[in-house]
């Protein structure tokens, strides 16, 4: 399972508290490898400031990962070509916000990536990856 941060997501529990809450980077990764545990599925945690890269990160997807997990962060409502590279992979897309964006400025309240996600999940903190891994899981298992 992938799991995508994107830009300046690296600066949790720094960036905006009030919107973001204090938990870093590395609580998130420490939740997923807790979330994935029960699911039996390894996760792969990422994060870039760089779309190219979180492009390649997809397009690789396709070949070795079962489902992924983003939070394109900045790039929510700017990227097609993220977009694009999400609509080629086959397996579950959960898009995952730790803010409620419905809530923020009115530019973020588009989301490309919504376009090709299975489902979304929002304003729930750092636990939205948790909710998000372990339905992941469960779909994963169902299909299996």
């Amino acid at each position: 399972m992938l799991i995508i941060n994107g830009p300046n997501l690296n600066m949790l529990g720094t960036r905006q508290p009030e919107i973001y809450g204090h938990d870093t980077l590395e609580d998130v990764e420490r939740l997923c490898h807790e979330a994935a545990a029960p699911t039996g599925f390894a996760i792969d945690f990422r994060q870039s400031d760089s779309e190219a890269e979180i492009i390649r990160w997809i397009q690789q997807a396709r070949s070795s990962a079962s489902a992924i997990v983003i939070n394109p962060a900045g790039f929510t409502s700017t990227s097609i070509a993220i977009l694009d590279a999400l609509l080629m992979f086959e397996g579950p897309i959960f898009e995952c916000h730790i803010s409620p964006l419905f809530r923020r400025d009115e530019f973020r309240h588009l989301s490309y990536v919504s376009k090709a996600a299975t489902a979304k999940i929002e304003g729930f903190g750092i636990a939205g990856y948790g909710f998000a891994i372990t339905r992941i899981g469960q779909l994963l298992k169902q299909a299996a």
